[in-house]
């Protein structure tokens, strides 16, 4: 056994030890349900490490997201419904399956045919009804309007020119404007999806992730508004002795230093 194999077959004798008798008391009442909101915060931790480019950070919370890996699947063998084995011979089985132009006869040229030919094996191998299922239904909306929109491209539903998603950003903006002229706050609320909808598949078509641009502007957003903060406090004032003039003036004097 090389030393991954050795490592990842200890992580496991460590998950039983501590779901054991004489283990921990915590790790043995936990279920596949309440280990939930601590995997979500795992993930999350990993794509604040990316973001970071914090690799000591990714190498310690890909070892956590790991052990819930596990933990899960753990919890799983012992209730008979499945082995972990089962879960690594599954996603094996998935990869080689897949990929027929790599592990098969099968020639693909570029990385949109790779994925179109994944998401039709993928659609036949699953039994769906519509090519758009398979999106899990909680998934953040940008992330789900994104991949939406993927798997409708890879079945031919896209535009063939980036200047005709301009236009579609363009009519849903005046769309938008016309609602609020008119008042009506339902129609507004529709009229923002739609933007965001047809915003999303600008990033798509850019080739661009939504959720990381939205992201990252929010870290710089927040980033901004500190120092803000800092240069408010360090005239002696407090933020809410400063107007919106002065704010956006010293908002103004950082993105420009940026």
């Amino acid at each position: 056994m090389n030393e991954i194999g050795y490592r990842i077959e200890e992580l496991v004798q460590i998950v039983d030890r501590l779901r054991g008798p004489n283990g921990c008391p915590w790790d043995r009442e936990q279920t596949n349900q309440s280990l939930i909101p601590y995997f979500i915060e795992e993930v999350y931790e990993v794509l604040e490490s990316i973001d970071e480019n914090n690799w000591d950070s990714l190498k310690e919370e890909l070892g956590d997201t790991l052990l819930h890996i596990i933990f899960q699947a753990s919890i799983a063998e012992e209730g008979k419904k499945f082995k972990f084995v089962d879960t690594i011979k599954n996603v094996n089985n998935k990869l080689i399956e897949r990929h027929p132009h790599v592990f098969g006869k099968e020639k693909i040229d570029d990385i949109f045919n790779a994925k179109q030919n994944w998401e039709a094996v993928k659609y036949k191998e699953k039994g769906r009804e519509s090519r758009l299922d398979g999106v899990p239904k909680s998934l953040p909306s940008l992330i789900k309007a994104q991949r939406l929109q993927q798997k409708a491209s890879y079945a031919g539903f896209d535009w063939d020119k980036i200047e005709k998603v301009w236009d579609k950003v363009n009519e849903e903006f005046l769309e938008l404007k016309e609602a609020e002229i008119i008042g009506n706050n339902k129609k507004i609320e529709e009229e923002i999806g739609d933007l965001l909808f047809s915003i999303v598949n600008l990033s798509r078509h850019f080739d661009i992730s939504a959720e990381n641009a939205l992201r990252q502007t929010n870290r710089k957003f927040v980033r901004r508004f500190r120092k803000v903060e800092e240069k408010i406090k360090a005239t002696g004032k407090e933020l809410d002795e400063v107007n919106l003039e002065e704010m956006d003036s010293i908002w103004n004097q950082i993105k420009h230093n940026e």
